[in-house]
């Protein structure tokens, strides 16, 4: 049988929680990057998914780490999605 690898069990909870915050801010630029393409669905998924994440990031890394993992499985599916579907990203070249 297959061992099952667990990435976020193993951390500390600082560790978890900064991971949790950071595929929170992932999901945030991919949805942003998904509403200026004209997918509002999928922008709207991915906001309320961070926005989620972001809420419950301290309690899901102290509290519930097997939880975390499956949250943190479902958001990388979620941007794994995104990147499959639009391989080459947009480039900005504007000047500020």
């Amino acid at each position: 049988m297959e061992e099952k690898t667990n990435i976020i069990t193993d951390l500390s909870i600082e560790e978890r929680e900064e991971i949790l915050v950071d595929i929170a801010r992932t999901l945030e630029d991919t949805a942003r990057e998904a509403y200026v393409e004209g997918n509002t669905h999928f922008a709207t998924l991915s906001n309320n998914m961070a926005e989620a994440i972001r809420v419950n990031a301290d309690e899901l890394a102290r509290d519930d780490p097997e939880n975390a993992e499956l949250v943190f499985q479902q958001a990388t599916a979620m941007i794994s999605q995104f990147e499959a579907v639009h391989p080459y990203r947009m480039v900005s070249m504007a000047v500020h």
